[in-house]
């Protein structure tokens, strides 16, 4: 793939994989993103996981068409991009690797060299002169790990974003990038919210035409759509209008409440409800969601004096991840001492800006009168807010 006249991408698509990260699902699989720089002197941005050394390398040659690479830039020190360093330096000797300190540290750990007689250490507003291409570097600690830095391009006006604006996906795979760029985001970013719009105001302040990240598609159109939603993920904002409704259940009684409290709310006019059963559905989805739209009711059985295991999981998915400036209505059952709302708003009392309804349903054993004008009350609730 030719991204710019002098800049080519050598990735690889990986369909082995069935579990990213050891737990988000990629049933498209995931691409691991490289690209080669061709000016008077070359360099190769990042290399791949280890599974496709072999594979990366054959491309890499096929790019330089005889060239030896003179640069290694070392972006990010994750093993799906870090792990074939070793081979690139073991192949190409009179190359040099360009990277943090921090990360030189890091290769120390995984691969029992920090390579000191072969590298350039580079830190905020460093450069490094090709030719024509000069490349600055941005420091980006903590997005999302603390040795990240990210380059720029000012002659092809291109930002190398690490994991930045990555998304699940072989690119060999048509679906929407919001989709799975907000999933992976929330589940592999989404705690460093503050980090990220560090790097964003950076960000601004170049000319920016192109985005390569390490995963997913390269981006060159209507960037602005992009930077936008990054924008709002990383500040914690509502990115649509809706309600979601997390539950568990053990004999269907909270089941029928949520449903019937989904139901009360389509026909209020709720522009989206979106019911998720934990015990059933993708956590990483469901996680997504919350953070996706502003409202989110929490309805669960009280289980052991505490609370059903797959409701406490998503909570603590929640509030690891900076959950905040959002409506929560809860919805409670339990057959002699329900103590399920009291549990969940324990949980949420660290997280900034939570807004909690006045209205809250409390279940004895199964709906009754009662509870189903609980649940009136609640979806009104739900709607004026």
């Amino acid at each position: 793939m030719t991204i710019t006249n002098d800049i080519q991408y050598i990735g690889v698509n990986d369909h082995q994989i069935d579990l990213f990260e050891g737990q988000y699902t990629v049933p498209n699989g995931m691409a691991y993103n490289s690209y080669v720089i061709m000016d008077e002197k070359t360099a190769v941005m990042d290399t791949v996981d280890k599974n496709f050394t072999q594979e990366w390398l054959d491309a890499l040659s096929t790019a330089l068409a005889g060239r030896k690479p003179d640069y290694l830039i070392v972006q990010h020190m994750e093993p799906d991009h870090s792990a074939s360093i070793g081979f690139f330096m073991n192949a190409y000797p009179e190359a040099t690797v360009v990277s943090s300190a921090k990360a030189f540290a890091m290769m120390k750990n995984f691969f029992g060299t920090d390579y000191a007689d072969r590298r350039i250490v580079v830190g905020e507003g460093d450069t490094l002169k090709l030719g024509k291409h000069i490349l600055t570097f941005v420091t980006a600690p903590m997005v999302h790990w603390p040795e990240v830095i990210v380059t720029y391009d000012a002659y092809d006006k291109v930002l190398f974003s690490a994991d930045g604006f990555g998304k699940f996906g072989a690119l060999d795979v048509e679906e929407d990038w919001a989709c799975e760029a907000r999933r992976y985001y929330i589940g592999i970013v989404g705690k460093y919210g503050v980090p990220v719009q560090s790097l964003l105001k950076k960000a601004a302040g170049l000319d920016i035409s192109i985005i390569c990240p390490l995963h997913g598609p390269v981006l060159t159109e209507n960037l602005d759509y992009y930077i936008n939603l990054y924008d709002i993920w990383s500040s914690y904002q509502v990115e649509s209008e809706g309600i979601v409704i997390a539950y568990t259940s053990v004999y269907g009684n909270t089941k029928a409440a949520v449903e019937l409290l989904a139901e009360t709310l389509k026909k209020k006019g709720c522009p989206k409800v979106v019911v998720n059963d934990l015990a059933r559905c993708d956590m990483a989805e469901t996680v997504e969601d919350a953070f996706r739209y502003g409202k989110l009711v929490l309805a669960t059985t009280t289980y052991n004096g505490d609370i059903f295991p797959f409701m406490k999981e998503f909570i603590h998915h929640l509030t690891e991840r900076n959950y905040q400036n959002r409506t929560i209505g809860m919805m409670e059952n339990g057959s002699w001492a329900p103590t399920a709302a009291k549990v969940m708003t324990k949980m949420l009392e660290g997280s900034k800006n939570l807004t909690f309804t006045e209205h809250n349903v409390k279940i004895l054993s199964a709906l009754n009168d009662a509870s189903r004008a609980q649940i009136a009350a609640l979806a009104d609730e739900l709607m004026r807010s």
